[in-house]
């Protein structure tokens, strides 16, 4: 796994409210008003944790970029 700090958004139009991010990883996501998830930072740290997390996700509403090279790494490219 890279060491380079992720850019992680949550696409809004597609989160259907499980919370399960937030539930998962508080210390990386959290819930708004309207009970989306969201990340508490858009620059996150490369981490198992923050992939597992996206993965984890029921509809893959969450996509994480590399914050220097802008590659894809989840949801994987191609898919």
């Amino acid at each position: 796994m890279t060491t380079e700090p992720w850019n992680v958004a949550v696409d809004t139009r597609m989160c259907v409210r499980t919370g399960l991010c937030a539930a998962s990883a508080p210390e990386h996501f959290e819930l708004d008003e309207n009970g989306q998830g969201r990340a508490r930072s858009a620059t996150l740290p490369a981490s198992e944790e923050v992939l597992e997390v996206a993965e984890s996700c029921p509809i893959e509403a969450i996509g994480i970029r590399g914050a220097d090279t802008g590659e894809r790494v989840f949801p994987p490219p191609g898919s």
